[in-house]
């Protein structure tokens, strides 16, 4: 949870120093908030190999210590920069500890749990994000470059946790599986699925079908970039918020709110709402369907961005001294239905075994792309043209709806391995069936030959697809 407890500490931090005067005076808004993500577009070839040779928990110490390396020399930045490489740096270490952290919450969890996992993974987010509104909010009132200081040293202490505590997490089982540690894989399995017993027919039948789809994956797979889009499978896998995350200070200011203090005061409940509403979805979010919680989402962002533009326009045109906008907190929570608490949900079960870091790399390269191109084009747009700029944020929603409703497969109430030949036709599911069941049937005598105790007579099997 701390990885994506750091990252929204530092897309706060960016929109709440809009506030804090001697930053304002002095910085240069679009390349500061675009560098990190510059850093973290240059991470995303690295990082499914990195994931590959040293397992999750590595990549997520590694991507610690290059954050914690970049908040150290933010803080002692002389000039704009030595903080423009900071944060490049920031931006570089932090994919590492995202991808590696949310495959590891993906895997690990037994089918049930696993949504509402990487749901709150994302919910997490918005914890520092509180953090960064409120320390923004209290050095605003130091009238010295420390008023800006301050809140990147703050930045490093999710960084300095995840780095003291990271090891002693269990390694992802499908990763000890893929490299031949099946004694081990199985332990953990054993241990965080059935308490310990490993004689559970359940945790045999998940240990049998973990087993047999990665190896179908990784005989049928090159484990190559080119993997993403030549099959069926990866095909099916093509799925704007910056203005809020990056430039809600820039919004309020058309709205007529000047005072820095206000501000600053408006965004901290911001992010407090945004929290409450992220983590009551992240929990009912095994209730409801992905594709149909995607298609709300969309709708309803669409419904708040053309109700945005409309108050936005009245508000700017007529130079009304009203300076409430009703739509703007209904915009996140709109966004949390779907794209923040399913993102990693949804993706982490589409990808298969073998492709899955590259396809979450794949994904972020492309989200991360969009959102550098957004960082610079938002504030100029927003000069230029004011509330008209949303209008294409209008459009843009409704392209999307437009792609989830053709093209977003279900994927509820399925486990990983069900998933993983969810686009290659029935002969494929057929066989990973039947090598299931001979996998499960030959631990069975081998328990016996060994003479192991038998599996509980109450214990159901698991339905297996």
């Amino acid at each position: 949870m701390g990885i994506e407890i750091t990252s929204g500490f530092d897309s706060q931090l960016t929109n709440s120093l809009q506030g804090v005067e001697p930053w304002v005076k002095s910085s240069m808004t679009g390349m500061v908030a675009a560098s990190y993500i510059l850093g973290a577009i240059c991470a995303f070839p690295f990082i499914p190999a990195f994931n590959d040779r040293f397992g999750h928990r590595w990549s997520i110490m590694f991507g610690s210590m290059v954050s914690v390396l970049g908040v150290i020399i933010q803080g002692l930045s002389v000039h704009v920069g030595m903080y423009i490489i900071a944060r490049m740096l920031l931006g570089f270490g932090i994919p590492f500890c995202i991808i590696a952290g949310s495959t590891m919450l993906g895997e690990m969890g037994y089918s049930k749990e696993r949504p509402i996992r990487t749901s709150l993974f994302n919910a997490s987010y918005f914890i520092d994000s509180i953090s960064a509104a409120a320390i923004t909010m209290a050095t605003n009132y130091i009238l010295s470059d420390w008023s800006w200081r301050i809140p990147p040293y703050l930045q490093m202490a999710p960084s300095l946790i995840q780095i003291s505590l990271v090891m002693l997490l269990p390694e992802s089982p499908r990763y000890l599986i893929s490299k031949d540690c099946r004694e081990e894989a199985f332990d953990i399995l054993s241990k965080y699925h059935v308490e310990g017993d490993r004689n559970n027919l359940i945790v045999i039948a998940e240990m049998a079908q973990i087993e047999t789809t990665i190896t179908l994956e990784l005989e049928a797979a090159n484990m190559t970039w080119i993997d993403l889009i030549k099959t069926a499978g990866m095909r099916n896998q093509w799925p704007g918020n910056t203005l809020i995350s990056y430039y809600f200070f820039t919004i309020r200011a058309t709205l007529g709110v000047a005072d820095a203090k206000v501000k600053q005061g408006i965004n901290l409940g911001k992010e407090a709402w945004f929290l409450i509403n992220a983590i009551t979805i992240a929990m009912i979010v095994t209730r409801f369907k992905r594709s149909k919680m995607y298609l709300l989402c969309t709708s309803c962002m669409l419904a708040v961005y053309f109700s945005w533009t409309i108050c936005q326009g009245i508000y700017v045109e007529a130079e009304k001294e009203h300076k409430l906008n009703p739509t703007l907190p209904l915009n996140k929570p709109a966004y949390n239905i779907g794209f923040n608490s399913l993102t990693y949900t949804y993706l982490i079960g589409l990808f298969s075994y073998a492709e899955r870091t590259r396809g979450l790399a794949f994904f972020q390269f492309f989200g991360q792309g969009a959102t550098f191109f957004a960082t610079f084009v938002n504030p100029i747009r927003l000069a230029n043209i004011s509330w008209r700029w949303l209008i294409v944020y209008c459009a843009w929603v409704e392209f999307e709806i437009v792609v989830i409703y053709f093209f977003f497969p279900q994927t509820y109430n399925r486990t990983l391995e069900e998933l993983s030949f969810l686009f290659e036709g029935q002969d494929m599911a057929n066989k990973q069936v039947v090598a299931v069941e001979k996998q499960i049937h030959s631990d069975l005598r081998e328990m016996q030959h060994e003479g192991a105790e038998h599996v509980e007579p109450g214990v159901k099997k698991s339905r297996l697809r």
